[in-house]
Order: structure tokens, then C-alpha cells, then sequence
């Protein structure tokens, strides 16, 4: 069985390492160094690097590390150049460590794409620990459906995002529904874990879908605080979670 182990890079990101029998595959390697210091001390061997999207904070490192492992296949969506083997919605990618299948989920950008291996979810920057993306390409209906995808996945699903920022966005999310007490509950266990120095990741689906709110659009509860917000009624589940989106782009 594979493991997932979290290297820390630039301010907040996090390069997702799997690894099993020295064979490793890393996800979003925003930075070369740290990937490379980690696979070299654990004498991994890189068999393939996924790509969730194009920002270069998440691809910053692929060149330098194509350099030290030149058979390690770069995957990803088409519109990165360094990209070797284009994948999309519905694509499989057969590794060492199992077969991955690779899902569509526009929003944050247009290609952006997020991997499933067995009970693990790479998301990149569509869905965040209590938080999603920005809309910098996609529509907020796109990121909408995105979300709703994820959300559909199994329950003990482990999700594995890009960055820190829980609890950023427990702050928000509190904000929106301050009674919900799973929210309340998590967000002091996730500082917890913050004032140890460890990730507040993976969370799951199960942890999402109860304190999430970009995943509880349809909830009376989040309904009723962004008409409150807005300060008249919203119409639809993607009206609410567009408000949503453009209340946290302001929220301090």
C-alpha cells in the first residue's frame, strides 16, 4: 500500500508525495528543491509527476525535476507546455502504485483537473480544506458543478489540496453558519493541530460536506446568512454559492 507524505513549499502549498517499493509520484510541484531533497533522502525513484493546473505555483519545479529524472512522465491538463502526456476528464493513468483516474473540475481555471487514486483525492486548488478556489477563469457555475462532483465521491474519500489555508477559511465558514457544531469542533482541532506545526490535511469528503460551505449550497442554514448578506432572496443553490464565493473574495 502507497503513502502520502506532505512537502511543504513556497508560503503555502504543499507537494503531495505517494510512494511504494522506492517508486514515487508527486502532485502540483510548485518548487524544485524540497521535492528533490525529499525523494534523493528517502531513495525514491520519480516515476510521474500530475499537474492539476497551469499557475506556476504548482508547476514552478517540473523542468529542474524532468532534469534529475528524465523517465518520469509528466501529466496534465493541455494547456501546460511541460505537460508530456495530456490527460482530462475520464483519462486513466496506469502507474506503479495503481491505476489513477483523473476528473474535470473547471472553476478555479479551465483545465483544471483533479486525481483519484484508490481513497485519495487530489484536488489542487478547486476544493480547500473548509474553503475552494477562486474563479480566476472559470465560471462560478462551473465551480459549482466541480464541487458537486467531489462531493459525490465516498464519504472516507481522503482529500489532499494544494495549500494551508484552513484555517483561513474556518474563519469564513464560521462567519457564514458560526452555529454549526461540526464546524465549531473543527476549527478548534485544526488549530490544534496549526500551534503543533502539522497539516491540517488531508481532511475527507464526510469533513467537507459537514463544515464546508462551498459544499452546502443547499443548506437552509448557509440560504439564510447569504440573504442576509446580500440583503434579498437568493433563487437557486448556484446563486447561493456565487454569492458565496463573492462574499469570502471580500471577507477580512
Amino acid at each position: 500500500m502507497f503513502t502520502v507524505t506532505p512537502v511543504r513549499a513556497l508560503a503555502d502549498n504543499y507537494i503531495w508525495v505517494l510512494q511504494q517499493n522506492r517508486r514515487a509520484i508527486i502532485v502540483d510541484p510548485g518548487q524544485a528543491a524540497p521535492a528533490q531533497a525529499f525523494l534523493e533522502a528517502n531513495q525514491l525513484t520519480l516515476e510521474a509527476i500530475l499537474l492539476t493546473h497551469h499557475h506556476a505555483d504548482h508547476t514552478g519545479g517540473v523542468s529542474e525535476l524532468s532534469r534529475r529524472w528524465p523517465e518520469a512522465k509528466v501529466y496534465g491538463p493541455a494547456d501546460i507546455a511541460l505537460v508530456q502526456e495530456v490527460v482530462m476528464d475520464g483519462s486513466h493513468i496506469d502507474t506503479t502504485l495503481g491505476s489513477i483516474a483523473v476528473l474535470g473540475v473547471p472553476g478555479h481555471t479551465l483545465d483544471h483537473l483533479a486525481y483519484r487514486l484508490d481513497d485519495h483525492l487530489f484536488c489542487g486548488d478547486t476544493l480547500f480544506g473548509a474553503g475552494c478556489g477562486r474563479l480566476f477563469e472559470g465560471t462560478a457555475a462551473q465551480m459549482y458543478q466541480s464541487l458537486n462532483t467531489l462531493a459525490q465521491l465516498a464519504d472516507n474519500t481522503l482529500v489532499y489540496p494544494a495549500h494551508e489555508y484552513t484555517l483561513s477559511n474556518l474563519a469564513f465558514a464560521l462567519a457564514v453558519e458560526p452555529d454549526n457544531a461540526a464546524l465549531q469542533q473543527r476549527e478548534v482541532s485544526d488549530r490544534a493541530r496549526r500551534a503543533q506545526g502539522e497539516p491540517t490535511l488531508p481532511s475527507t469528503v464526510a469533513t467537507e460536506k459537514a463544515t464546508n460551505p462551498f459544499l452546502r449550497a443547499t443548506h437552509a442554514s448557509i440560504q439564510k446568512a447569504v440573504q442576509q448578506h446580500t440583503g434579498s432572496p437568493v433563487s437557486t443553490p448556484e446563486l447561493v454559492f456565487a454569492e458565496l464565493r463573492e462574499w469570502k473574495n471580500h471577507f477580512r
